[in-house]
């Protein structure tokens, strides 16, 4: 069994993200301790800026006019497709910045639709976790609500453009602690908390049936 593994925080020391994935991923690994762990982390190892733009041109060039970048762009995108493709599970930590998704993981997308072409399903009934974590609040009757552009996004992507059997974890308030103008919002950031740890766990446990 293959668990693919994608991390997107730029602060993987404090990631609360990564705290929610892995208790996911420990309910995958105790169900399967002969598994294989396919490791992407975005935010320590991120990919060139330029590779999408290389890897979309090159896909529209025929193959002996591709320069040497188009090339290694092209075979970036196939690899990055067929880690997905090969995963019999996968888990997810993407956290909301800037009331959006990261470039960094905006550039993993887009490669990996360059190298699968705009419409694959690479995911196709694959038991999927994405944990999402949000600074601030966004529900209904919240100041900013609508603001996250993120989450939206990642449903599309995932469930609806690769079809992954897909489960969302999301924490809001991860910077209540921090933020002394957050203070009165701790209470309820700790309930966040406590709420997304549990639904971790029992992603894990159910993506650890298949």
């Amino acid at each position: 069994m293959n668990l693919f593994r994608l991390d997107a925080s730029i602060l993987p020391a404090t990631s609360a993200s990564a705290e929610i994935a892995d208790i996911a991923e420990a309910e995958w690994a105790s169900a399967h301790p002969g598994g294989t762990v396919t490791r992407r982390h975005l935010g320590t190892d991120a990919l060139p800026a330029d590779a999408w733009a290389l890897a979309t041109t090159g896909g529209g060039t025929p193959d002996p006019d591709r320069t040497p970048a188009q090339r290694e762009a092209l075979a970036l995108g196939a690899t990055l497709a067929d880690e997905l493709r090969t995963a019999d599970a996968a888990i997810l930590a993407v956290p909301l910045y800037n009331y959006g998704v990261s470039q960094h993981f905006k550039t993993w997308v887009d490669l990996v639709i360059a190298g699968a072409g705009p419409t694959t399903p690479l995911l196709k009934g694959t038991p999927t976790v994405l944990v999402t974590t949000l600074g601030g609040g966004y529900g209904p009757g919240t100041p900013r609500e609508g603001w996250d552009h993120s989450t939206p996004y990642l449903e599309r992507v995932l469930g609806d453009i690769w079809e992954a059997d897909l489960t969302v974890v999301k924490r809001e308030l991860t910077l209540a602690a921090v933020n002394p103008a957050m203070e009165s919002l701790r209470d309820l950031a700790a309930e966040h908390h406590t709420r997304a740890r549990e639904a971790a766990r029992e992603a894990g446990r159910v993506l650890a049936k298949h």
